[in-house]
């Protein structure tokens, strides 16, 4: 855009609006509407249009590029890949005296913190032999004595890693172990 005498301009920075009245080169002189001159760089103005009323705006603009700018662009679903561990169904293994015997007539507590203990390690050998990437075994709260010994049975691999369960699903009675297959022994 070049900048003539007579042309209406307003600075950039400034609210100076004017009539260009003399350009020297570079140098732009504009007098306001009281009557100051004021000489401005070509870089510091821009020209000024005195039908910038609403109704001029909306007919001089095109509509549907209006329209089509404002429109909301409806996002494409794109399913995300989980990995193939989240898909897999949780391997759980349930403690509980009552669950691993008919009757607890004639053990003592011994024998039934070993039956425990052995279940445990066998569905443990299970899931390694058959590449079972998590298992959580739920064991309850009580005094802590089958907890500390599961502690001490996982302690005992050396690929396996073992933490609390998600305490939503399982609340404090329950420890995951995360077993890993390509671990050097």
């Amino acid at each position: 855009m070049k900048i003539k005498v007579g042309d209406k301009v307003e600075t950039i920075d400034d609210a100076i609006f004017g009539v260009v009245t003399k350009i020297s080169g570079t140098a732009i002189t504009i007098k306001d509407s009281d009557g100051f001159e004021f000489q401005f760089e070509a870089n510091e103005l821009m020209l000024t249009t005195n039908e910038n009323t609403i109704e001029n705006a909306i007919y001089d603009s095109d509509l549907e590029a209006v329209k089509r700018e404002k429109e909301v662009k409806k996002r494409t679903f794109i399913p995300a890949v989980k990995p193939k561990e989240r898909h897999a169904p949780k391997f759980e293994v349930d403690l509980h005296i009552h669950h691993l015997t008919e009757s607890t007539r004639n053990m003592t507590n011994y024998d039934m913190l070993n039956l425990q203990l052995n279940t445990a390690r066998r569905q443990l050998e299970f899931a390694i032999r058959k590449r079972i990437p998590k298992i959580v075994f739920i064991h309850g709260v009580g005094e802590g004595v089958l907890r500390q010994e599961l502690e001490t049975l996982f302690g005992r691999y050396n690929n396996v890693k073992f933490y609390d369960a998600d305490y939503k699903t399982y609340g404090l009675g329950a420890t995951e172990v995360r077993v890993f297959q390509n671990v050097e022994s």
